[in-house]
């Protein structure tokens, strides 16, 4: 009985049964277990993917998803045509391992390593694990979709963006209105190179800034819940989140946020995201108020606005909550605090206090102490200051300012 049970297991097993009368018949082979990814083919896909775009060929991207996949094929042309407008290098792009399960008709969702960089900006490529979607029949795997929530969505991956360039600076937009957008923020890009360089003449300027259709793609390009940068009118951050210290940097704009602002208003948004720029503040580790309130002391430095102007938030807060018993931290800076606005005007009227008592040279002394890694402590006793008095000087001018 035994070598009878194994001979049945075996015709079972190359899809062939016994009815009782002994005749044979097909099994459904299809309910024998669920689909699974075809890894391989899926390999292939992203290098031919990979070879569309540094050919610049939107036609070739397209066709690597099904014919009557309007959307993918949508995607996947504006990801090459992107790379061409951009002039995007350091291209490369592998697949990884798929990410959840195999859907019943068998589609799936895998990370895809890619590397790329801004001609004439970057000097390193950024580098990201991305989210590709793919289905597959008999004949071929076919890409159905790019980008998704549990990865870095860059802005330049699946969606068409408008470029506008100089030699100093590159703006990207996306977007119904990318065009006119890419335009406006272009502009206000030059005007706030000479703004920073007044106070960092040292700086040669290399800006490239992203702008997506709303404050949901900002969270995206950021990989960040939605949300989180709702509040935020621009961040400057490095390009795919590695945390490596040779990363591009990007300043990222919250459209919905800075579309609202008055034209001085986003122009000192602009002005303070170059600083962070010009000072690599995207790898350095300093006290939140320097950080910050250096960034609005020099994009606030030539602004003709009365000081009931630029810092009413923090009037307000100190007349509504007393003046602060410590320099503005980190609690005060996280993107959900209560009166985030309040934090920088405070951290600015810090800066402009040690640049009262030691001078604008002085206050770019301290920040650069800081920057290179001395503590705030040391930093400010390189020109002769120490925390306790910078804290008691900027009490007393927030008492004059509450009055």
């Amino acid at each position: 009985m035994a070598g009878l049970s194994l001979s049945m297991g075996l015709v079972a097993l190359a899809g062939l049964v016994l009815s009782g009368r002994g005749e044979p018949y097909q099994a459904d082979l299809s309910q024998q277990g669920p689909p699974s990814a075809r890894s391989g083919s899926a390999a292939g896909a992203v290098q031919d993917l990979l070879a569309a775009l540094e050919a610049g060929d939107p036609a070739g991207a397209a066709d690597l998803a099904a014919e009557g996949d309007g959307a993918a094929r949508e995607e996947l042309a504006a990801a090459a045509t992107n790379v061409r407008a951009l002039d995007l290098t350091e291209l490369s792009a592998r697949y990884v391992d798929e990410v959840g399960a195999v859907s019943p008709e068998g589609s799936w969702t895998a990370a895809v390593a890619l590397t790329w960089a801004v001609a004439g900006f970057d000097r390193e490529p950024a580098r990201a694990e991305v989210l590709v979607d793919f289905a597959g029949d008999r004949e071929r795997v076919v890409i159905t979709g790019l980008g998704g929530s549990d990865r870095i969505s860059p802005l330049w991956w699946g969606q068409r963006l408008a470029v506008r360039r100089t030699d100093t600076a590159l703006v990207m937009a996306a977007g119904d209105d990318a065009a006119s957008r890419a335009q406006s923020y272009l502009q206000r890009v030059r005007r706030a190179i000479p703004v920073v360089r007044r106070v960092l003449p040292r700086w040669r300027p290399s800006v490239v800034m992203e702008v997506p259709a709303s404050a949901a793609g900002l969270d995206a390009s950021l990989d960040v819940a939605e949300g989180t940068y709702s509040a935020i009118a621009a961040v400057t951050a490095q390009a795919d989140g590695s945390g490596r210290g040779d990363a591009p940097v990007r300043v990222f704009v919250n459209p919905d946020v800075t579309g609202r602002l008055r034209g001085a208003g986003a122009q000192v948004v602009i002005s303070h995201e170059l600083v962070h720029v010009a000072t690599d503040a995207a790898n350095a580790e300093i006290d939140p108020w320097l950080l910050e309130g250096f960034a609005d002391y020099v994009a606030l430095r030539d602004i003709d606005l009365r000081l009931d102007v630029t810092a009413a938030r923090a009037r307000a807060s100190v007349r509504r909550s007393g003046v602060p018993d410590q320099l503005p931290g980190t609690a005060e800076f996280d993107v959900s605090a209560d009166d985030l606005a309040a934090a920088y005007e405070l951290a600015w009227l810090v800066c402009v206090e040690v640049a009262a008592q030691v001078g604008e040279q002085g206050l770019v002394r301290v920040y650069e102490l800081a920057s290179e890694g001395e503590s705030t402590r040391a930093a400010l006793a390189g020109v002769g200051l120490t925390p306790a008095e910078v804290l008691v000087a900027w009490q007393e001018r927030l008492r004059k300012l509450a009055s």
